[in-house]
C-alpha cells in the first residue's frame, strides 16, 4: 500500500487460500492484458477466459504466457467444457489442457443437461490432471434449484475432487445466485453456508452491489468471481472499507 491507514481489514496475501478474486477475460488484447496486469496483478488470483472465447481469441498462447509470467493461473470457461462434452469430445478437451499448459479447468453443466453422477466422474478424472473448479447452478433463469439441492450438488462435487465450487451468476449477474434484477437470493446463500465452508466457494458477483453484499456478510476475504478487469482496483477498495458502500463497515470506536 502507498500509505498507512488505521482500521483497514487485513487482506490475505498471495498465494491465498481465501479472499480470491477471479477475473473474467472476455477477449482482452495482448496490450490490454499488459495494461491490466500493470495495476491489477497483485489483486488477481486467477483468470477465466469467459465461456468459449478461447476458441476464437487470436494469439492465445501469447496471452497465456503473459498471465503465466505474472504468476496468474488461467482456466477456460465452463461453457467450453460443455461444448466439448455435448460433442462427445472429452478426451480432446483433456488434450487441449495439456497443449496449452493449463493447470486449472472448470467443469459445469449450466447450458446442457448432464447427469450429476457423470459430472462428478468428469471431475474425478480431470482432478488427476489439473486443479478443478466446478460450477453449480443453471444459466436458465427459469430453472430454480432449491437450496437443499445446491448444497447436495456442491458437496458431491467437492467430494469428487473439486478444489472450489462456483456459484453460478453468468457474466451479467442475473441468474443462479441472483434474481433477474441482480438482487442476491439471500436465503439461498445463507442456507448454503450452513453446510458448505465459505472458503470452498467462489461466488460469482460481477455487479458492485453483489460484491458489497458478500463482503458485508463474509468479510474482506470472501472469494469473488466474474470480476471485470477494470473493476479489480475498485473491488479491492470495497474489500478494505475505502469506498462509500463499505466505508463504515470495518470501523470501530477507539
Amino acid at each position: 500500500m502507498n500509505y498507512f491507514l488505521k482500521q483497514v481489514p487485513e487482506r490475505t496475501a498471495k498465494p491465498r487460500v481465501s479472499g480470491y478474486t477471479m477475473v473474467m477475460d472476455k477477449g482482452l488484447s495482448l496490450r490490454e492484458v499488459e495494461d491490466f496486469l500493470s495495476v491489477g496483478s497483485d489483486y488477481v488470483d486467477i483468470v477465466k477466459l469467459g465461456w468459449a472465447t478461447s476458441y476464437v481469441t487470436p494469439n492465445l498462447k501469447d496471452k497465456l504466457k503473459l498471465y503465466k509470467e505474472n504468476n496468474i493461473p488461467v482456466y477456460l470457461g465452463g461453457t467450453l467444457f460443455e461444448a466439448f462434452i455435448v460433442r462427445n469430445q472429452f478426451e480432446d478437451f483433456q488434450r487441449i489442457l495439456d497443449e496449452f499448459g493449463l493447470e486449472y479447468a472448470e467443469v459445469s453443466d449450466g447450458s446442457i443437461e448432464l447427469d450429476h453422477d457423470k459430472k462428478c466422474e468428469y471431475i474425478r478424472t480431470l482432478a488427476k490432471q489439473v486443479t478443478v473448479l466446478s460450477e453449480v447452478g443453471s444459466k436458465d433463469a427459469e430453472k430454480i434449484i432449491p437450496p437443499y439441492q445446491w448444497i447436495e450438488l456442491m458437496q458431491k462435487e467437492l467430494d469428487s475432487g473439486s478444489w472450489k465450487v462456483i456459484g453460478e451468476a453468468r457474466e451479467a449477474g442475473n441468474v443462479g445466485l441472483f434474481r433477474s434484477s441482480g438482487e442476491v437470493r439471500s436465503g439461498l446463500v445463507q442456507e448454503i453456508l450452513t453446510k458448505i465452508p465459505n472458503e470452498r466457494i467462489l461466488w460469482e458477483a460481477p455487479q458492485k452491489q453483489q460484491q458489497v453484499w458478500f463482503i458485508k456478510l463474509l468479510g474482506a476475504n470472501v472469494n469473488l468471481g466474474n470480476i471485470a478487469p477494470n473493476e479489480v482496483i475498485p473491488l479491492e477498495t470495497i474489500r478494505l472499507g475505502l469506498r462509500g458502500d463499505t466505508f463504515s463497515h470495518f470501523l470501530t470506536e477507539e
